[in-house]
């Protein structure tokens, strides 16, 4: 909470330092505008002191226009109260130095001295004290100009009453600050409040389309596990009788004399065998349950059953293996075949869309520590670089309109991350894509 508090203050306090700098700027300008536009008051008022007034205003506007260059460098940008206190008090001096050379208490420019104070602290509003302290400041000019006269002060009445109105200036200004202040603290810290609950629901909006992929992948899974059970007594039964049946017919004298008729035998029999392998396979996801999810099997029975479960979008694809020895690892066998049938099927949709050479699937594993680090890399067209940091946000496909919901990576990442480790994803346009991912080994370090 504390930090929280912290972060906000600094954010705020950097707002604020840019606002400052934007009103200095905006009010420099006014000054100077309103300074130089004075001389048709001389002229209405004081018309015999109109040229030595003119003088002062102008290099008063000089003055008020240094301290505006001044805002636009670094050191003024970091000093921007101290800068703008400093060319503010250049036209309350002018007014207090006219006050002096024309009636003292009496003159008229002791408006001028009111505006400047109501201006400070609604065109440049920096806090209440720093208004109060410039509305000081020129209360005690205002005294000295009338006070350091030759005559002194003759109307003490006038005097005290222009005090007092320039009083009760300070005091409006002050307070309309004070209150300026907290609205735009308040302000603030309600952006701030929504800004963060954007960022809480785009977060969850993520969670969810995370859960939802999760709950379509499970969904997919048990449906699966399903028609598995199903289909191990339904197919095992009729594919043993064939077996046996291709096993007799091998024998009968008419094989032994026809030697296509022994090829076609043995074809039948290794098509046989490829669906005791299939459903084999799938055995693993029809017998799931908590023990399954967290026990420890061959790294390359996983990958066997996987190129064989995408063996049909794999055709005419040649696929490699770069694995040393035997990885024995640890975690969800039925998820981690998922993952990489996941990654082969999308490497030959890409190899199959774009053809680069002869193509090319390569798995491969070596130990790094307690954990295995896998790879499979295509030599296919690669990922665009726009595309590449987005690959694992659910939803996001490259596909047609209906061929995919862009769930699988998200799905894949989910699973790597539950096993502990991080898929990630490098490519080269033109040349190829390769992911990664580690899985814990089996009894750690060997």
């Amino acid at each position: 909470m504390g930090a929280a508090a912290t972060t906000v203050r600094g954010s705020y306090a950097r707002e604020l330092s840019g606002f400052h700098l934007l009103q200095s700027r905006a009010c420099a300008v006014t000054v100077i505008v309103l300074v130089l536009l004075g001389v048709v008051l001389d002229y209405a008022v004081y018309p015999d002191q109109m040229l030595r007034f003119a003088l002062a205003r102008v290099v008063t506007g000089l003055g008020v226009l240094a301290g505006l260059g001044l805002l636009y460098l670094p050191f003024g940008r970091r000093h921007v109260h101290a800068v703008t206190f400093v060319w503010l008090t250049f036209p309350q001096l002018m007014i207090a130095w006219m006050i002096h050379v024309t009636q003292g208490e009496a003159s008229l420019f002791y408006a001028g001295i009111i505006l400047t104070i109501f201006a400070v602290g609604t065109l440049f509003p920096v806090g209440y004290m720093y208004t109060l302290a410039f509305g000081m400041l020129t209360l005690l000019l205002y005294w000295l100009a009338c006070v350091t006269r030759e005559s002194g002060v003759r109307d003490h009445g006038q005097f005290l009453f222009h005090s007092t109105i320039i009083l009760f200036a300070v005091a409006g200004s002050t307070v309309y600050t004070y209150y300026n202040e907290r609205g735009r603290r308040q302000l603030f810290e309600l952006k701030d409040e929504l800004a963060r609950k954007n960022e809480e629901l785009e977060s969850t909006n993520r969670n969810l389309a995370d859960i939802k992929g999760q709950m379509l992948q499970q969904e997919k899974m048990a449906a699966l596990g399903t028609l598995s059970a199903g289909l191990l007594h339904e197919v095992n039964n009729p594919v043993n009788f064939c077996m046996m049946a291709i096993d007799v017919a091998m024998e009968e004298p008419a094989a032994q004399a026809s030697a296509t008729l022994r090829e076609c035998l043995a074809d039948a029999k290794q098509g046989m065998q490829r669906v005791q392998y299939i459903v084999s396979d799938l055995k693993t996801f029809a017998y799931r349950n908590e023990e399954t999810q967290d026990a420890a099997f061959l790294f390359e029975r996983a990958l066997d059953a996987a190129v064989r479960l995408v063996g049909h979008e794999t055709k005419g694809i040649a696929i490699g293996r770069d694995i040393d020895g035997d990885m024995l690892v640890r975690g969800d066998e039925a998820a981690i075949i998922g993952v990489l049938i996941n990654l082969l099927s999308n490497a030959a949709l890409a190899l199959r869309k774009e053809p680069n050479g002869a193509p090319r699937i390569v798995v491969g594993a070596r130990p790094d520590g307690a954990r295995v680090r896998v790879w499979v890399v295509d030599n296919g067209p690669g990922i665009p670089p726009e595309h590449l940091s987005r690959v694992f946000e659910p939803f996001f496909t490259t596909r047609e309109v209906g061929q995919g919901l862009g769930l699988g990576l998200a799905i894949c990442y989910s699973v790597v991350q539950r096993h502990g480790g991080l898929l990630s994803a490098e490519s080269v346009p033109g040349q190829w894509t390769k992911f990664t991912f580690d899985l814990p080994r089996a009894g750690g370090e060997r």
